[in-house]
This record gives C-alpha cells, sequence and structure tokens, in this order.
C-alpha cells in the first residue's frame, strides 16, 4: 500500500471494527511494520485534535480504537436518547478496585479482602463488561479467576492495567499489607502447580 494512504486505511479499519484493533494486526494486514502504523495513528490524532473533530482514537491494550470525542458526549447522548447507565455501588467500586489491581485473582481472595460476600458485585460487574473470566486457579474446587476487560480500560481512560496509579497501603495499616502479600503467595502457589503439572 502507498505509505501517504496508511493513515485513511487505518482510519476505515478502526471505524468498522467498532472495537480495539492491535497494532501488530494493522501492520500485518497493511504489509507494513509496527512503527509506520504508530506514526499514521499519531498524524491521524493530530488531525482530529487540531480541528476539534468529532472523533478520537484511544489506545488500548497494544492496539487503537477509533471513539468518538469527549467533549460532545452530551449531544450524542441526546441523538442517541440513551438513558445514563446507574452509577456503580460502592461494593462494586470497592470489587473492581481490588480485581485491578491483584489480577488475576479468585472471588474467595476478593472476599477475604473485603470480609463480606461478593457475589453481588462481582456478578453485577460482569454484566457490565467490566470484568471477566481468565481460567482457573489450581487449587482446590479449581475456583475461577477473574480479570478487568478492555471496556474497564476504555471506561477509565487507560491503555493497560500497568498504568493504574500506584496504590500506597502502608496508609491501610499492616493487616492489608498481609492479606495483599497472602494472596499473592496464593497465586505463586497456583501458578507453581500449574507449570509443575505440565512438565
Amino acid at each position: 500500500m502507498i505509505k501517504e494512504k496508511i493513515p485513511y486505511a487505518i482510519e476505515g479499519i478502526l471505524f468498522a471494527a467498532g472495537e480495539p484493533v492491535k497494532a501488530a494486526k494493522l501492520a500485518a494486514v497493511l504489509e507494513t511494520d509496527i512503527d509506520t502504523v504508530v506514526e499514521a495513528v499519531r498524524l491521524l490524532r493530530y488531525n482530529y485534535d487540531t480541528e476539534e473533530r468529532g472523533m478520537t482514537i484511544i489506545d488500548i491494550d497494544e492496539g487503537y480504537q477509533l471513539c468518538s470525542r469527549p467533549d460532545y458526549y452530551n449531544y450524542i447522548q441526546l441523538i442517541l436518547g440513551e438513558q445514563r447507565r446507574q452509577a456503580l455501588s460502592n461494593a462494586a467500586m470497592e470489587v473492581l478496585a481490588i480485581i485491578a489491581y491483584k489480577q488475576p485473582i479468585t472471588r474467595g481472595q476478593i472476599e477475604y479482602v473485603r470480609g463480606v460476600n461478593s457475589d453481588a458485585a462481582v456478578n453485577r460487574l460482569v454484566e457490565r463488561g467490566l470484568i471477566e473470566e481468565s481460567g482457573r486457579l489450581d487449587a482446590p474446587g479449581r475456583p475461577i479467576l477473574y480479570r478487568t476487560t478492555q471496556n474497564f480500560l476504555r471506561c477509565f481512560g487507560l491503555s493497560t492495567p500497568k498504568d493504574l496509579p500506584p496504590l500506597d497501603m502502608s496508609q491501610f495499616g499492616e493487616e492489608y499489607e498481609q492479606i495483599s502479600l497472602d494472596i499473592d503467595n496464593k497465586q505463586i502457589e497456583g501458578q507453581e502447580r500449574l507449570e509443575d503439572a505440565d512438565e
């Protein structure tokens, strides 16, 4: 493909996809390299920003997604007639924060941190597409592991979970630090069992 047309091809692909597309996949389809894709996306963003157009491109999980510009959200909402989605409860936000920082994590580990049953909050987050199953822990009962989704990244304006702000557990005292350490140890033990089984 002619290099000058690559930004327009990427724009068309992202528009049609309606979901994040990996930079590596764009490069493969367009028969070019990732650096060229990155530069093409940078050019598109520059054009969108300088012209204050209704679209923007966001980074998500080593890829890109074409989205409407937040500045025009109110107008878009009026046209589409969407009703504002109900905000997450404090319990759901607590669970989401625990999963975001300790993923992958089981429901039991979440409840160990919170000290209360978290079934309803976990189910609500799954329904909203903010978390998803990511396998099972190699432990008795093989509990389901949960992690955040691309929708979570999009909603919170993150490219990857590593972009989360650092969490200072010292303000919560030694008890919470020990809980965090216990969860990490259980996850390591489960991973070691999986590796032993593969050998």
